[in-house]
């Protein structure tokens, strides 16, 4: 079953749909970096907690597919998250190339810390939570469909 979709064929700036979630995204990290800032953390390497605190240790590869990210990308991420103590990297007994990332005692704790983020980022954007839960999925509905062909 195909959907007949109508779409604006203008040109301004304020038509793009591009342009909107180019634009919200940046207001809502920029919501996020002083609360990131208080703890030693960008937001590449929040997402990189949220997920080891959601699954526990996790395989670098599951890591990059869960963050839609490339290896290049990832491991120095990872790097910094190590150097700051909130991880570690892990062989994997009984198969070496596969590595493991660990959260240590300070990246656990640091979980407490991070609790206030997701209500302070809530609050900053006026939405109800009906209109939040719509919003996530229409935006993994467009991430979705892009990424099927």
């Amino acid at each position: 079953m195909t959907t007949e979709v109508h779409v604006s064929d203008s040109l301004a700036l304020d038509d793009q749909l591009c342009f909107a979630l180019y634009a919200a995204s940046r207001a809502v990290t920029g919501v996020y970096r002083p609360l990131l800032d208080e703890l030693g953390l960008t937001y590449p390497q929040y997402l990189v907690l949220l997920v080891l605190w959601g699954r526990g240790s996790s395989p670098v590869k599951d890591l990059a597919a869960a963050l839609h990210l490339d290896y290049g990308t990832l491991t120095p991420l990872l790097k910094r998250l190590e150097s700051a103590g909130f991880v570690r990297r892990e062989r994997r007994k009984g198969d070496e190339r596969t590595v493991d990332i660990v959260l240590t005692a300070d990246g656990k704790a640091l979980r407490d810390r991070a609790r206030r983020l997701p209500p302070a980022i809530s609050q900053a954007m006026g939405l109800t939570t009906a209109e939040v839960d719509t919003l996530r999925a229409l935006l993994r509905k467009v991430s979705t469909n892009i990424a099927t062909p």
